[in-house]
C-alpha cells in the first residue's frame, strides 16, 4: 500500500513538474523561448547580419532536438553568397563539419541527429563567435551557455544524463515527460451563414455601436465587420484606435436577431506574458472563417519582424486560447508564421 502511494505521489509530481509555465528570456546575444508543452527553441540574436544558430528541444526522455545554421533575411535570402560550411571559423579558427550526421546546403546545415547536436554544442559553448571566411555575418556565442542551462533547468535535466551543461548519472526516463495537449473544441464548426438581411441588420448595429464608443480612429477609416459564430451568436469587430502600423479593434458577441443582444470579448491569457499583463488589445484583430479563430497580431514595426501573434476560438460561450507567439527581437529574423510559440492546444 505504501508503495503504491509512493509511486502514485511520484507520479503527481512527474506531472506537475513539467506542466511549467511557458517562458521567454533573453541573455546576452541569446533568446530562449519555452512552450506550454516545455518545448524549447533557441536562437542567437542581435547584430548578425543574417547568420543564425537556431536549436529545438522538445520534453522527456526521448529527446527530439534539430540544430541549424541558417544564411539569409526576411528580405536577403543570400543566394549569392558562397557556401556556408566551408567557410566557418571558430575564434578564427576553421570549424569544420567532419563529423556527425549534417543535412548541408549551400546556405543551410541541419541535424536532428542528438549525438551530433551535443558534439557541436560542446566544442562551440566556450567559444566567443563563429563567422563567416570573407564575409561579416557572425553567431555571437555569448550567452549560448546560460541560454543550455536556462533550457536544461526549465525541461528539468539539470543532473540528468541528457541535460547540456551540468550533466549528472540520473537516467533519462526520470525527465519529466510533455503535458497532454489540452483541446479547445469548436461546439459548431458549421454554423448557417449569415443571411443577407442579417448582416445588414449587424452591420447597422455595429454602426450604432461604433458611433457610440470612444474610438479615436477617423470615421473615414473605421470599419464594422461581422462573422457567424453559431447558429445564434455572431462576433462584430470594430476598428478603433490607429497606429503607425497597429489598429485596435473592439468585438463583441451579438445574438443574430433583433433585439441584438451584446457582450463585449475581452482577451485574458492563460498564462502572464513578458510585459506583464495577461489582458490583451485586440490588435489588427481577423476572424479565420475556416478554422473558426479569432486572429490577432500586434507589430513591432511596420515589416513585421516583431511582435506577438494569437489565435482564439469559441467554445460556445467564450474565446479562449489556442495558440500564442512572439518574437521580442526585431532583427529582420522571422516572419509573423514562423515566431516563437509560448502556447499551444489542440
Amino acid at each position: 500500500m505504501h508503495y503504491r502511494i509512493l509511486m502514485l505521489l511520484l507520479g503527481l509530481f512527474l506531472v506537475s513538474a513539467a506542466q511549467a509555465a511557458p517562458a521567454q528570456k533573453r541573455f546576452d546575444d541569446w533568446q530562449v523561448t519555452c512552450n506550454n508543452q516545455n518545448f524549447c527553441v533557441a536562437r542567437n540574436v542581435g547584430d548578425h547580419k543574417g547568420l543564425v544558430m537556431s536549436l529545438t528541444r522538445s520534453a522527456g526522455a526521448h529527446v527530439d532536438v534539430s540544430l541549424r545554421i541558417d544564411l539569409g533575411t526576411l528580405d536577403n535570402a543570400a543566394d549569392k553568397a558562397p557556401p556556408v560550411a566551408d567557410r566557418m571559423l571558430l575564434d578564427g579558427e576553421p570549424l569544420p563539419l567532419s563529423t556527425g550526421k549534417w543535412q548541408i546546403t549551400p546556405h543551410h546545415l541541419r541535424t536532428d541527429d542528438p549525438a551530433t547536436v551535443n558534439d557541436f554544442l560542446a566544442r562551440i559553448q566556450e567559444a566567443g563567435i563563429i563567422a563567416l571566411r570573407g564575409g561579416d555575418s557572425v553567431i555571437s556565442l555569448v550567452g549560448l551557455k546560460a541560454a543550455l542551462l536556462f533550457v536544461d533547468a526549465q525541461q528539468k535535466r539539470v543532473g540528468n544524463e541528457t541535460a547540456w551543461i551540468k550533466k549528472g548519472n540520473q537516467p533519462p526516463l526520470s525527465v519529466p515527460p510533455a503535458p497532454a495537449l489540452k483541446a479547445v473544441t469548436i461546439t459548431n464548426p458549421t454554423p448557417t451563414p449569415l443571411s443577407a438581411e442579417e448582416r445588414s441588420a449587424l452591420l447597422d448595429y455595429g454602426s450604432w455601436r461604433m458611433n457610440n464608443s470612444q474610438c479615436s480612429l477617423d470615421p473615414e477609416r473605421r470599419t464594422v465587420r461581422v462573422s457567424a459564430l453559431s447558429d445564434d451568436k455572431a462576433l462584430m469587430l470594430i476598428s478603433c484606435e490607429a497606429g503607425a502600423y497597429n489598429t485596435v479593434d473592439l468585438a463583441w458577441l451579438v445574438s443574430r436577431h433583433k433585439p441584438f443582444a451584446s457582450r463585449q470579448i475581452r482577451l485574458r491569457l492563460p498564462f502572464t506574458p513578458a510585459s506583464g499583463s495577461p489582458d490583451m488589445e485586440l490588435m489588427n484583430a481577423s476572424f479565420d472563417e475556416k478554422n473558426k479563430e479569432l486572429i490577432t497580431l500586434a507589430k513591432g514595426r511596420g515589416i513585421g519582424d516583431c511582435g506577438y501573434a494569437t489565435r482564439w476560438r469559441f467554445d460556445g460561450q467564450r474565446f479562449r486560447l489556442v495558440r500564442y507567439a512572439e518574437e521580442p527581437t526585431c532583427d529582420n529574423w522571422l516572419s509573423p508564421d514562423a515566431w516563437p510559440t509560448l502556447w499551444v492546444t489542440k
